[in-house]
């Protein structure tokens, strides 16, 4: 299973710089590939935190979402050079799993403004900082999801 625990997490951290994001990543495309290599060179580890099943189904991301299974989504996204690490999270948002973790940096999507990200705060609280990656134009699950609700 390529999910951790956090108490995984924390032993491979090994006081190194840590870079967190999250999300479904549920269809990956070139915008994720590049996305999380951008957020690898932000510090020395990268870990994932990805939705779980229920958590996307609450996010209303659409009746079909997630398409892929946490396990399915957790592998492949382990499989990229750029991650060293996913875990997987039950909430809503990913505070508690940074709460745990105190990563230097937390990374977001261009499509998300960091002043009104519930975790924004909680990261500033030690001193860790929030960056916005830009997007990789023309590059969505969203567009994928629609191109093959079209073709059927």
């Amino acid at each position: 299973m390529a999910v951790i625990t956090l108490e995984e997490a924390l032993r491979r951290r090994h006081g190194r710089r840590l870079v967190t994001t999250n999300g479904v990543f549920d269809i990956l495309h070139v915008g994720h590939v590049r996305y999380l290599a951008a957020a690898k060179e932000l510090g020395d580890i990268l870990f994932v935190a990805l939705n779980s099943d229920d958590s996307v189904r609450r996010l209303g991301k659409g009746p079909n979402r997630p398409i892929n299974a946490l396990d399915d989504r957790a592998e492949v996204v382990a499989a990229l050079r750029s991650v060293d690490a996913v875990l997987a999270f039950d909430e809503d948002t990913p505070e508690a799993v940074l709460s745990v973790l105190k990563p230097e940096v937390h990374a977001k999507g261009g499509d998300y403004d960091p002043e009104t990200m519930p975790e924004t705060r909680l990261v500033r609280s030690w001193g860790g900082e929030v960056v916005i990656i830009p997007l990789v134009a023309g590059h969505s699950t969203t567009r994928i999801e629609s191109l093959l609700t079209v073709d059927q």
